[in-house]
């Protein structure tokens, strides 16, 4: 495995760095604090210009047709901005339709998805479907699922079946919810929502395995935008330390605050190569499933812990000002606190590490 980028992949990179931080004043977190959508339509309607949409969907459905990777290098700069977006979700969503989907679901929502659709990944274990006519009836709660008051549509696990519904189908209905973290965290109800037998995804029953599909490529792709933050808090603390003085000398000079700058290194080097690691592995042909599976699980458990502990030390060297709302750090934390928990927390994962090597429960 050489993760190493391509020239192309550079420059997708470096490309989404130079726009991201010329829109951070319209659509980063802060800016957008106060829109009911949660992200900026603007800057949506520029990645679909970008391509960034269809980057990871196949040219035959009118994406760019490079992949996972590519979709990823997109949200560890995304994480770098804190700029929120449905962006994460809708490549989760997509990766798991292109999996599981049949040819005429492909064709329809892959190629949805290169043009803008939004798709938000909502796992309804409290909602039931019962068989009616030709289709089916869904009815329950699906709880935080980001943006989707804002999205096109949903990918609903509802008991042992996978569905694709329209967020405007009769008896959906969403509730903005009022949590910690940039992404607009919703309740989805769905009353009596009748869906066609053509909106399953992959087969009757086939639900726990697109969930898990969902779920895998979800904790990668949160681990990676997860890595993008750390980084940005590594490079704040490090500026910070260079600017600020005490005792008459700046304070990235004091042995101490050199090792905290030193312990967040390590974490956010080791973070971006668990990371990617295991994005490089969902989406490389041949691979062993229990070993993609074991990879995902160390990647989002180490990350979300690793994450976390940046922003800590990254608090610790700027002191007061780093709490203050004026100063973007505690964005980094609030985001740090809610993707942990996203697709699995750090406990769960380790868990599923331990299983996954065969140690004995505690």
């Amino acid at each position: 495995m050489d993760l190493t980028l391509t020239e192309d992949q550079e420059l997708i990179r470096s490309t989404a760095r130079d726009v991201l931080a010329g829109r951070k004043g319209t659509a980063g977190v802060a800016a957008v604090a106060g829109d009911p959508a949660g992200f900026s339509a603007d800057l949506w309607k520029e990645m679909v210009e970008l391509g960034w949409t269809g980057l990871a969907v196949p040219e035959t459905y009118g994406g760019v047709g490079e992949g996972f990777v590519e979709a990823c290098l997109l949200l560890e700069e995304m994480g770098a901005a804190q700029v929120p977006s449905p962006f994460l979700h809708t490549v989760v969503c997509g990766a798991t339709i292109e999996r599981h989907g049949s040819a005429e679901q492909r064709e329809r929502w892959l190629t949805g998805i290169a043009e803008g659709r939004t798709i938000a990944f909502a796992d309804g274990a409290a909602v039931a479907a019962a068989a009616s006519g030709d289709g089916y009836v869904l009815d329950g709660t699906a709880r935080f699922v980001p943006f989707a008051h804002a999205v096109d549509a949903l990918l609903v696990v509802a008991g042992p079946t996978a569905f694709l519904v329209d967020r405007t189908a009769a008896g959906v209905s969403t509730e903005r919810l009022d949590v910690i973290g940039p992404n607009a965290e919703n309740d989805v109800r769905f009353s009596g929502v009748a869906v066609p037998a053509d909106r399953v995804l992959g087969g009757v029953g086939d639900g726990a395995a697109v969930a898990a599909t969902a779920a895998a490529f979800g904790a990668a792709a949160t681990s990676a935008e997860m890595a993008g933050g750390a980084q940005r808090v590594l490079d704040l603390s490090v500026e910070y330390a260079g600017q600020r003085e005490q005792f008459g000398r700046p304070i990235g000079s004091f042995q101490a605050v050199q090792h905290h700058c030193a312990d967040m290194a390590i974490d956010v080097l080791t973070a971006r190569f668990i990371a990617f690691e295991a994005i490089w592995r969902l989406g490389a042909p041949g691979q062993d499933a229990a070993e993609v599976a074991l990879t995902v699980a160390v990647a989002k458990s180490w990350v979300s812990d690793a994450y976390q502990r940046v922003c800590a030390l990254g608090h610790q060297v700027h002191g007061a000002i780093g709490f203050t709302a004026e100063h973007e750090l505690h964005h980094y934390l609030q985001h740090a606190t809610s993707s942990a928990l996203a697709f699995g927390d750090g406990d769960f994962h380790a868990d599923r590490v331990a299983d996954g090597i065969g140690l004995p429960a505690s």
